[in-house]
């Protein structure tokens, strides 16, 4: 019976099924971190910590969401992080939190102590672990869309700003309750003190935690050496882990302490993170110009549509300019056609680097979006070469030609033969890869 069922249990699940139990899972415990967190903080809690815990969230998506636009990852992706983080991490870190620190408080007959230790040296592993599941879930399954750092820092930061969510409404919720029982006013408030130094002061700690994890697996993606891909992770994680028990510890170090760690530590390094943040997405930038290029050489793209496929605006323009044109399917269509150029951009991007691709996966992806591209080229062409052209990113031209006039491609699509995948020449390294080399030598000249 066993070796009847072999070749079932050999099988990979689809991207169907995989879906559906991550869609159950985050249903479940969704579910159960909702009534967890009513049971604590009341109803009354539960909705004025929603309410407020709510504030920071959209600025904080928006601001990793400004980096990823550089070559966007899909929302669908996104917001399971930001669900994984918000439903399973924070059930996951109450759950271990809650029975660590009863363990060490019937182990030392401390509860004070209990609670000191658990928020340094249990919170910050338990949690940490929790929200990297999430990055190692799309390192594993969709590696497709995770090709560098940038990559990394987004997932990550939407993990942990789905489980800073959850953990805002627990600490806003428990404050109101007892500023209910105390009768304080608003401006004394627990509530407003709370509110204060989660929301306004330190809505970046959880994110800023996570980011590093996320580093080290976006290294760890396009790196060739492999004690780099199983060492970076790690390194990322443990300094994830070490930053936030600082940070929870702060409070410790005497009366000024959090003041200090605050000042010295999580300021500087959330200055560093934004500056890399701002460099890691203008190299990205760089990265599609000089790839796209070399595609339009070879014919597959128009010249004029490298540039508008290299600038965040001219690529909402295009979309802007194709749904008043042709409506919202030619916008998807000019949306779909940006998100395949971006992504071949950045697959030749990381076997030139060195990554750990293998030329029959390259040769096959290559192909695939490059038949995609040229399909829907007659239609996001022009879109993208008018948004080049209105937003002055095409070099001026001598002549009667007007900016917005294409040149056409050399020779009809190339003809590709069904003997075989698509190859691309073997070279030395990668850094030698042609794109458009098909079986034979056939290509675009």
């Amino acid at each position: 019976m066993f070796r009847a069922l072999r070749p079932v249990l050999a099988r990979r699940p689809s991207g169907t099924f995989r879906t559906c139990v991550l869609l159950v899972l985050l249903a479940a415990t969704g579910i159960a971190i909702l009534e967890l967190v009513r049971e604590q903080t009341g109803t009354p809690g539960f909705f004025v910590g929603l309410g407020l815990a709510l504030l920071p969230v959209p600025a904080l998506m928006a601001a990793f969401r400004w980096l990823g636009r550089a070559a966007p990852a899909p929302w669908s992706q996104l917001l399971f992080c930001f669900g994984w983080g918000a439903c399973t991490a924070a059930l996951i870190a109450i759950l271990a939190n809650n029975f660590a620190t009863r363990w060490i408080a019937a182990a030392t007959a401390d509860p004070s102590g209990a609670d000191r230790l658990g928020s340094v040296a249990i919170a910050p592993v338990v949690e940490e672990s929790a929200k990297a599941a999430a990055v190692v879930l799309v390192f594993v399954f969709c590696r497709r869309h995770f090709t560098g750092p940038a990559d990394g820092f987004v997932v990550a930061g939407f993990a942990a700003i789905g489980f800073a969510f959850t953990e805002n409404i627990l600490y806003l919720g428990n404050a109101y309750v007892q500023d209910l029982a105390d009768g304080t006013s608003v401006l004394d408030s627990v509530t407003a003190a709370t509110f204060f130094v989660r929301i306004l002061l330190s809505p970046f700690a959880h994110p800023l935690f996570t980011v590093l994890t996320g580093l080290g697996f976006g290294v760890a993606a396009v790196s060739a050496q492999r004690w780099r891909r199983i060492c970076l992770p790690l390194i990322g994680l443990a300094l994830a882990m070490g930053t936030h028990a600082l940070w929870n510890g702060s409070s410790q170090f005497g009366d000024h302490g959090f003041y200090v760690v605050y000042g010295c530590v999580m300021v500087p390094l959330f200055g560093l993170l934004v500056w890399l943040a701002v460099r890691m997405r203008r190299s990205r930038l760089r990265a599609v110009a000089g790839e796209l290029a070399l595609y339009a050489a070879a014919g597959w793209l128009a010249p004029a549509e490298v540039p508008a496929l290299a600038s965040v605006p001219a690529r909402s323009l295009a979309r802007e300019l194709a749904r008043r044109g042709g409506g919202r399917a030619a916008g998807r269509a000019v949306a779909r056609y940006e998100a395949d150029a971006l992504a071949l951009a950045l697959l030749r991007h990381r076997a030139r680097r060195g990554g750990p691709l293998r030329e029959a996966d390259f040769a096959g992806r290559e192909g695939e979006l490059l038949r995609r591209l040229w399909r829907s080229r007659a239609t996001a062409g022009p879109a993208l070469a008018r948004a080049a052209a209105m937003e002055e990113l095409l070099p001026p031209r001598s002549g009667p030609c007007g900016p917005q006039q294409l040149p056409g491609p050399r020779r009809a699509e190339p003809s590709v033969r069904r003997s075989g995948p698509w190859t691309p020449a073997r070279p030395a390294g990668p850094s030698s890869i042609r794109p458009c080399v098909l079986p034979g030598g056939d290509g675009v000249r």
